[in-house]
């Protein structure tokens, strides 16, 4: 049966449905899942090998190629890349773009796989120690930076991990990481001078001490109806129990302690791997991630609630800063597309109003209304469609598309009715006509969005809620287009007086005869007409060229970023140091309210768009925060000359934040072949060659230069004469 026409002779049914949608549209806004941008999957894993003592040579021919090879063996693999450091291998497998969420954490178990079975073909030092990190892609959406006047850093650690254990319970918390908490360490300061004298090894001491801290079990024994656990003391307690370790004197047959040769001290790792400094203050920071499809906006609520609840065990003195607090960027940007959606809303509603009159803009508005109801509803049902950006901006983009087909439905039936023709047959008569040509219509509407929303890249992974969005709400128009649409306007409409007759030309209105008059004088001078259509058409083409070619525009939130790389070699404390003096400069700035300094490498991805560097002694980033972005750029620009013109040494470049994938250089080339030192060449001349365009800033190499390394040369006779290895020599050092 005809759509309009089966509406019409369930007008009741249609109406509980349209209740139905209407209420089910409601609750789904309000329990939808909220985030900033939508998620896509980041498609690269790090595999990490330490191999201490080595040089990047070694490092390469031992540890990252063969670990390179056992990548290589993934079917699912795009790329692999390496990078060989002094004792450090960092092999990054990136996986083809057709892999997505479901079916991405497959591949990682694979390639945990291969790395375990390559194990065996590493230095004996490092097997078994290849680390692969999968889930860098995490994004901790609250970032929050604790820190203490007074306060030590294990006085901080301690509170950090209690704020942890605490807030891993709040619901739609997924994961709590700590950052910049320096591992607290003992120093054991022994006296090889002493050793001497006493004729004692210093293995010795250390083989003594890693036997008496391992957990030994000692079974269980029967005693008459119970099986109690034996369990031999003896391990160290604390800290001060090292010093109470008997050591022996093979030479002398002597006992004592080892606090008679040894003195104990407890610190923090130096040199650190990574710092963080807020507001110039020495921090820990807590990062915070959503569980999957979750709702930030409730999980940031959650967590304020229950740092309140915790207020009362916060110790005097420390304070928790937010480096990021992405439930308040989420709802402020919800909001405002929310803003934007309801003004367009209004404005279709106003223009038909004006246009095509009281009854028709009110059944058009109802309509509107309803659909982009039924499109949240459908929405929160498949789950995985969240409220955010990109899905919001969908509605406002399919907006005026989304009244096309019921302004062609209503119209006829309009027209029809008020010739005085019968209404459920003028209905039956425009469905008819016009649905498949609207499906048609509708069709193509989607399919121009599809090469976005199918696209395999991470541009179609981001982008892929706005194709899926305006597939659901342009189909739920073209339904509502043939049911709704015409058992409304049966409802409304009347014949008006002549009857079908046909003396009441439908078309006699106002608008209808200024169009009238509009049309005949540009049939009239068609050519001047198309000569202007023509015209305004290169105009728009000129025009085009003047505006900014951004596939992914930067964000307009109040936030933005230095990326500085110093000389290759710099030692953390320098780079601590240029922290300080930089981060003193950039917070006197007017309009700056906070500055967070990572220093060793970036931060916690508190942003899906934000890409932390990797562990670099020699990075250091800023972040800064102001009370409006439109001072972003002039901020930019200050910053930027004063880090040109007072630390010319360092590679410096201040950038805002981009609303999609990508947050590196804009131009990027890579060199490939077997001579390190002519793709060292070649890099710099590629260098100067940007560096000679005027628009080029923060030009460099992922090689930097060299490091100074002295080299000591082992005299191997002597060495294998006195019984001294290099590891020994190693050790002494």
């Amino acid at each position: 049966m005809n759509p309009g026409e089966l509406s019409v002779r369930n007008d009741r049914v249609v109406f509980v449905a349209m209740l139905i949608v209407l209420v089910g549209g409601l609750v789904a806004y309000q329990k939808m899942g909220r985030l900033e941008d939508p998620e896509f999957t980041i498609k690269e894993a790090l595999i990490i090998t330490p191999y201490p003592g080595a040089s990047a040579e070694e490092v390469a021919k031992e540890v990252s190629n063969p670990i390179e090879s056992a990548v290589q063996q993934l079917d699912q693999l795009r790329r692999v890349d390496s990078e060989s450091s002094r004792g450090m291998s960092v092999v990054t497998a990136v996986i083809q773009d057709r892999f997505h969420k479901d079916t991405i954490p497959q591949v990682w178990d694979e390639l945990r796989r291969k790395i375990a079975d390559v194990q065996p073909q590493l230095p004996p030092s490092v097997r078994g120690k290849s680390m692969v990190i999968d889930d860098f892609g995490d994004v901790y959406g609250i970032f929050l930076a604790i820190t203490g006047e007074g306060y030590s850093f294990p006085e901080l650690r301690r509170y950090a991990e209690f704020l942890r254990r605490e807030l891993q319970l709040v619901r739609n918390v997924k994961k709590v990481e700590l950052f910049g908490a320096q591992q607290e360490v003992v120093f054991l300061e022994i006296s090889r001078q002493r050793l001497a004298q006493l004729g004692i090894n210093e293995e010795q001491i250390y083989s003594h001490l890693q036997a008496r801290n391992v957990a030994a079990d000692g079974g269980r024994v029967r005693v008459g109806d119970r099986h109690i656990a034996l369990d031999p003391q003896g391990g160290f307690r604390s800290a001060d129990d090292m010093l109470e370790l008997v050591i022996g004197s093979d030479r002398t047959g002597r006992q004592l302690f080892l606090r008679d040769v040894a003195s104990l001290e407890r610190g923090d790792q130096d040199p650190p791997r990574r710092l963080l400094r807020y507001d110039g203050k020495p921090a820990i920071g807590l990062g915070i991630s959503t569980v999957q499809g979750g709702n930030v906006v409730k999980m940031g609520e959650g967590v304020r609630r229950k740092l309140g609840e915790l207020k009362p065990y916060q110790p005097i003195g420390i304070e928790i800063g937010e480096i990021n607090f992405q439930p308040e960027a989420v709802t402020l940007a919800t909001n405002d597309f929310i803003f934007n959606l309801a003004k367009a809303v209004t404005i279709v509603f106003a223009v038909l109003l004006f246009a095509m009159g009281r009854k028709t803009g009110l059944i058009i508005g109802m309509v509107l209304f309803l659909t982009i109801m039924a499109t949240f509803l459908i929405m929160y049902i498949k789950g995985d469609l969240l409220m955010e950006r990109i899905s919001l901006g969908a509605l406002i983009i399919a907006l005026c598309m989304l009244t096309d087909n019921a302004i062609i439905v209503i119209e006829g039936i309009k027209v029809g009715i008020e010739s005085g023709e019968d209404r459920l047959r003028v209905v039956r008569e425009v469905v008819a006509q016009n649905q498949w040509p609207l499906f048609g219509a509708t069709a193509i509407g989607i399919i121009a969005f599809a090469a976005i929303g199918l696209s395999e890249d991470r541009t179609g992974e981001y982008c892929n809620s706005l194709f899926r969005v305006i597939l659901i709400s342009l189909s739920l128009s073209w339904v509502s287009s043939i049911t709704v649409t015409p058992l409304l306007s049966y409802l409304f409409f009347k014949p008006v007086a002549g009857g079908p007759s046909g003396s009441s030309d439908p078309y006699g209105g106002l608008v209808f005869r200024v169009y009238r008059n509009f049309l005949a004088r540009a049939l009239r001078f068609r050519w001047a007409v198309v000569a202007l259509s023509i015209g305004l058409f290169a105009l728009a083409l000129y025009g085009f060229t003047k505006v900014d070619q951004s596939f992914f525009p930067p964000a307009t939130r109040p936030q933005f970023m230095v990326d500085t790389f110093l000389p290759a070699g710099t030692h953390i404390r320098d780079s601590e140091a240029f922290a300080g003096a930089v981060q003193r400069y950039i917070r006197a700035q007017p309009g700056v309210t906070h500055v967070t300094s990572f220093i060793g490498g970036g931060g916690l991805r508190f942003l899906l768009v934000y890409s932390p560097e990797k562990e670099n002694r020699a990075f250091v980033q800023f972040l800064v925060d102001v009370d409006g972005w439109r001072k972003i750029d002039g901020l930019i620009a200050d910053i930027q000359r004063y880090l040109d013109e007072k630390h010319p040494n360092a590679n410096s470049v201040a950038k805002k934040f981009l609303l999609g994938p990508g947050q590196g250089g804009r131009v990027q080339a890579r060199f490939r072949g077997p001579d390190p030192a002519k793709l060292r060449e070649l890099a710099d001349q590629a260098k100067r060659v940007l560096e000679d365009d005027g628009g080029a800033v923060a030009v460099r190499s992922d090689w930097c230069e060299p490091e100074k390394v002295i080299r000591l040369d082992l005299l191997e006779l002597q060495a294998r004469r006195n019984g001294i290895t290099r590891v020994e020599v190693a050790q002494a050092l």
